[in-house]
C-alpha cells in the first residue's frame, strides 16, 4: 500500500510547531507525495491560529513545490454538540475539516460521552473527518464511532504520531481499522507532521492497515483521485451547509 496524500500536517502557525509551508511542501515532494493538507490548529487552542489565518489560506496556489496544497484545519471539537472552533463561513472556503479531541479544549467524559461527542461531530456537516481516534486518553466505542463515520460518508484518521506521542494508540488504532474494515468505513492517513521532515511518515501507519487487511479503496489517501473527489464532494456539501446557516 502506497500513500500519495498526507491528510494532517502543521506549520508554524499551529504555534508549537517548526516549518512553513513551502517547508512542508518540500518535504512532501521529497517523499514523492502528490499532496498535502496544511491542517493548523484551530484557534481555541492557546498560542495558535486566529480565525483570518483560516481565511486568508485562499491567497496559497493550489500547488507548491509541484505538490498539491490542500489548505485546511484540524479544527478542535469545544462541547458535547460536536461543534468546532471556526465559523461556518470560514470553514466553508477550506479544502479538508479535520475535527478532534485536544485536553486543553474538551477534557476527556469517559467513554459514553466521549463515543457521543464524537457521534454528534460527525454528524456536524462541516467536519469531514476525525483527526487521531485512536488516542487513549479519550476511550470510545469503537463499533459505534466507526459506523456514524460510514453512515454519514465521513472518514476517520489512522495517525502516524499516535504511535510516539500518543502512547498506547496502537491496540486503539488496528481495531479501528479492522473496524472501518467490516464496515467499509473510509479511512484517511496522516503524519500529523510539526516538522518538515516528518510529512509523509507513514512507517506505522503501514503496519496497522497490513494488519488490519484494508483495501486501497477504502484508504482514501492511496490515491490523489479518490481523495481529491472526496474534498471537492465534501466542500460542496459544507458550501451548502454554510450557505443556509
Amino acid at each position: 500500500m502506497t500513500f500519495v496524500i498526507d491528510a494532517h500536517t502543521h506549520s508554524v502557525a499551529s504555534g508549537h510547531a517548526y516549518s512553513t509551508i513551502d517547508e512542508l511542501a518540500r518535504g512532501a515532494r521529497q517523499k514523492g507525495l502528490s499532496g498535502f493538507v496544511v491542517a493548523d490548529h484551530g484557534p481555541a487552542m492557546p498560542g495558535t491560529t486566529h480565525p483570518y489565518h483560516f481565511g486568508n489560506l485562499r491567497i496559497l496556489p493550489e500547488y507548491i513545490e509541484g505538490v498539491r496544497c490542500y489548505k485546511g484545519i484540524e479544527a478542535n471539537i469545544i462541547n458535547e454538540r460536536g461543534d468546532i472552533d471556526l465559523d461556518a463561513h470560514l470553514i466553508a472556503r477550506l479544502d479538508f475539516v479535520l475535527a478532534g479531541f485536544h485536553e486543553i479544549c474538551f477534557a476527556s467524559q469517559g467513554i459514553v460521552k466521549n463515543t457521543e461527542t464524537l457521534v454528534a461531530t460527525l454528524a456536524n456537516p462541516l467536519v469531514d473527518a476525525i483527526s487521531h481516534p485512536g488516542n487513549p486518553s479519550y476511550p470510545i466505542d469503537i463499533e459505534v464511532v466507526v459506523e456514524a463515520a460510514r453512515s454519514y460518508g465521513k472518514a476517520l484518521e489512522i495517525n502516524d504520531s499516535s504511535f510516539r506521542i500518543r502512547k498506547g494508540s496502537d491496540e486503539n488504532c488496528l481495531r479501528i481499522a479492522r473496524t472501518c474494515v467490516e464496515k467499509a468505513c473510509l479511512m484517511v492517513t496522516g503524519s500529523d507532521a510539526h516538522y518538515y521532515l516528518d510529512v509523509g511518515r507513514f512507517d506505522e501507519v503501514h503496519k496497522i492497515l497490513t494488519a488490519a487487511g484494508a483495501p486501497e479503496e477504502l484508504v482514501i489517501t492511496t490515491s490523489f483521485k479518490r481523495f481529491d473527489d472526496f474534498v471537492q464532494t465534501r466542500r460542496s456539501e459544507r458550501k451548502k451547509y454554510a450557505a443556509v446557516s
